[in-house]
């Protein structure tokens, strides 16, 4: 997937809010501590670093949502690290993301007071998110190789 494709992805994913340019995906691909793992649809960056890996951010394409792309993504990230622990931020309103992340272990640890700045509405925390990596990870069984990019 190049930096456009994840930008056209990414602004579709976050519309109203303003999507991350093919710039600034190609300056966080370039680092050597980040992976784009890919699917039809969808795709994250995770950057891990001396044992602990992030989740940068995941986008599915809004017309391709609640097929299990994410929760796909997911396993891909969970099941191929070598991490011990894994972290993220959400919105607090985005309550379907929320939900498959707990489903994939994760829990709340702290929160960023408004956050998220939204355009014609009041800004939204952030919540922080941390899960022990297990290496058996996943609410799916993954038998292949994650695609990457």
């Amino acid at each position: 997937m190049t930096p456009q494709d994840m930008a056209r992805l990414h602004a579709a994913a976050f519309a109203p809010q303003r999507g991350w340019s093919a710039q600034e995906f190609q300056s966080l691909c370039a680092s050597p501590h980040v992976r784009c793992l890919s699917r039809t649809h969808g795709f994250a960056l995770v950057r891990t670093l001396a044992g602990e890996t992030e989740l940068l951010t995941l986008a599915v394409d809004p017309q391709h949502r609640r097929k299990g792309i994410a929760n796909r993504i997911l396993c891909d990230w969970l099941g191929s690290t070598d991490a011990q622990t894994a972290f993220l931020d959400v919105a607090a309103d985005n309550a379907p993301a929320r939900a498959l992340y707990a489903l994939h272990g994760f829990a709340e640890t702290g929160r960023r007071k408004s956050y998220y700045h939204r355009p014609d509405a009041p800004p939204v925390d952030a919540v922080l998110m941390q899960a022990a990596v297990t290496h058996r990870q996943g609410v799916e069984s993954s038998s292949h190789t994650p695609k990457t990019g």
